[in-house]
């Protein structure tokens, strides 16, 4: 954005706490410059004219608390240089990785390179190996992993053998820094594709026993209570069960639920639909409403991308026998703005709440906020139609999209991040 413009009138929801309202914004060559009669008068001595957008929205970037990019320096795949150019047009202004990758990310070599390889201003975390190769045997040198720059520990998204992870909290390397634990037993869940029901009888894929997610939950939540002062954090959270169990807590911890289990469930999907392969599994419609509304009362404090991208040759394999996981940061604020703002009226500051106040709270990092000098904004123009393809300019360069081909409504016309 080269040429200054001033959008006048636009709504403006410039942080956390603040109600959004209706205002003016002035920018030039991408940096926030002035608000209201000031960027007004501004505008005025430049000679520039405004341009109304009362319906579009200027607010601050949004944060992805968890994702993973195996490859991220190399191969024909996602990259972190196109991760974060697609993060960046998708007005995602930081996103934490998973320690998961060709090299697992659990050595103090292994965090290198993050912040040296691109020019992008998209702030990249890393979270560490909480155990050596992911394997849930052997404590990695926690201390050492954080004083060199990770923000917290986690391993994948399952659960860590849990003698283990007691004697990591016992240990307490890790002082007050988070501990991200997915609560998903493999063993308990095999083969399961989907979350057992009626819908995954019919589809004939093995169904998943919902106690593969609430046995491991009741194990985290007891060492959460035991242990009150360390950070355990929850991950992707995906039943209307655990959501109970949250409730019933006299502490609850910081969790987190992918955003696509708040606008899919497995009564949506054909049989074969690639949106069907992720972890946790879908369940059914009860589990994604009651998400959704935990969500809102911020019993689960933040909605996560957890994108896990996927090449062409990998989409080849059956449903049933490729990697799990979807990508797409670019389709994340249109679909949940649809879903939740236009279909269930909740407020614009709810949304960034989940979106964007509420990772920076779960990763410990601080809030995103729209201020005079700052690049790091997004104007969303939840009217704009578009289609999903393949190689857009905004998406991945991961071709495990959901919706191709379909039309989508909202899009962010801009960020402050993108080059």
């Amino acid at each position: 954005m080269d040429a200054p413009l001033l959008l006048d009138p636009v709504r403006l929801l410039c942080g956390p706490g603040k109600p959004a309202r209706s205002g003016a914004v002035l920018i030039e060559a991408d940096v926030l410059t002035a608000f209201d009669d000031d960027a007004r008068a501004r505008a005025a001595a430049l000679g520039v004219a405004a341009t109304a957008a009362p319906l579009q929205l200027v607010a601050p970037c949004l944060v992805d608390p968890h994702s993973v990019l195996p490859s991220p320096f190399s191969g024909h795949g996602e990259t972190l240089v196109s991760l974060l150019s697609c993060a960046a047009a998708s007005g995602y202004g930081q996103i934490a990785l998973l320690p998961r990758g060709i090299t697992w990310r659990d050595r103090p070599d292994c965090l290198k390179g993050f912040h040296d390889s691109s020019t992008s201003d998209v702030k990249v975390h890393l979270w560490a190996g909480f155990s050596r190769g992911g394997e849930g045997k052997e404590l990695t040198p926690h201390a050492d992993l954080l004083e060199h720059g990770a923000i917290g520990l986690a391993d994948d998204d399952a659960l860590v053998s849990l003698p283990l992870l007691e004697r990591g909290l016992l240990l307490g390397e890790m002082g007050s820094a988070p501990v991200l634990v997915a609560p998903r037993d493999e063993e308990l869940q095999g083969d399961g594709l989907m979350r057992d029901g009626v819908e995954t009888l019919r589809s004939g894929w093995p169904g998943d026993p919902l106690s593969s997610e609430t046995q491991p939950l009741s194990a985290l939540l007891a060492l959460h209570q035991r242990h009150p002062n360390r950070q355990l954090r929850l991950m992707n959270l995906s039943t209307a069960a655990a959501v109970e169990q949250l409730k019933t807590c006299t502490t609850t911890p910081l969790s987190s639920v992918s955003w696509w289990h708040l606008v899919a469930d497995r009564s949506q999907l054909p049989c074969c639909d690639s949106g069907l392969r992720v972890r946790p599994s879908l369940g059914g419609d009860s589990d994604r409403t009651t998400l959704i509304e935990a969500v809102l009362e911020r019993t689960i404090t933040a909605v996560a991308v957890h994108a896990i991208p996927l090449d062409a040759e990998d989409m080849l394999l059956p449903i049933d026998q490729r990697q799990p996981g979807l990508s797409g940061h670019h389709l994340v604020l249109p679909v949940l703005w649809e879903a939740l703002v236009s279909q269930r009226g909740w407020p614009v500051e709810t949304l960034w709440e989940a979106l964007s106040f509420g990772p920076s709270e779960l990763i410990e990092q601080p809030p995103e906020q729209l201020e005079i000098g700052s690049r790091r904004w997004l104007l969303f123009d939840p009217n704009h139609c578009w289609t999903v393809q393949k190689n857009d300019v905004s998406g991945p360069r991961a071709v495990n999209l959901p919706w191709i081909g379909d039309a989508i409504k909202g899009r962010v016309m801009a960020c402050g991040l993108s080059r």
